[in-house]
């Protein structure tokens, strides 16, 4: 990933947080299949190994697995908040006029030795680790309890577990850093009038150096 050192991020705790708040990655492999792409839910345990563990499944009806278990590289993607950011917004533009549109985004790539898994108690364990995850926050949270006995097996039979032990990481979060300070509080401004834009907002306060207040 092409890394300018004032949008690098190299703290893992932060590059763990964006995994799990945006745990809908990418699994990319290159084997035998050619380039492979799917978007996967995946699990993050971050004691399982020094730089942490991601563990995912996939439908057995899914080749990708194969070039997996085959020792294809395998690289995880997981895209943060991102946003379009308007010239309109700098300082700069009404100064010099010198300005261009950009993209501003965090983002966390992952990757690593990883292995195929069909174990059904390794596969429900996976299951119930990330369906917890997610129902935890719920007022009525859903378990795979919930589901008949004999469903669940069933289901197990058709999906194949991932287990990927992170060997390198790296964090981009490419916020406006590169900007005057006018710039970044422009941008801050600009995105507090985009509901949707709050953490996109948050990110460049915090990197920017500016107020959160």
């Amino acid at each position: 990933m092409y890394q300018p050192p004032h949008f690098r991020e190299d703290d893992l705790n932060v590059q763990h947080a964006l995994i799990r708040a945006h745990p809908l990655g990418l699994l990319i492999t290159a084997g035998a299949s050619g380039l492979i792409a799917n978007s996967v839910p995946f699990h993050l345990d971050a004691g399982a190994s020094e730089k942490g563990t991601l563990r995912l499944h996939l439908a057995r009806a899914n080749g990708q697995w194969r070039d997996i278990a085959a020792g294809a590289p395998v690289l995880a993607v997981f895209q943060g908040a991102d946003s379009y950011v308007t010239p309109s917004w700098y300082q700069t533009k009404a100064e010099t006029g010198k300005v261009v549109p950009t993209w501003n985004y965090a983002i966390v790539q992952a990757r690593g030795p990883a292995r195929v898994i069909e174990d059904a108690g390794w596969l429900l364990a996976q299951i119930n680790a990330i369906t917890g995850e997610h129902e935890g926050q719920r007022e009525k949270p859903w378990s795979v309890g919930d589901a008949p006995e004999d469903f669940i097996r069933a289901q197990l039979k058709g999906i194949i577990g991932v287990e990927i032990e992170i060997a390198a990481i790296e964090g981009k979060w490419k916020v406006s850093q590169n900007r005057p300070v006018a710039d970044r509080e422009g941008v801050a401004m600009g995105l507090d009038e985009m509901a949707e834009q709050a953490e996109m907002q948050e990110l460049v306060r915090r990197y920017g150096g500016l107020s959160t207040e």
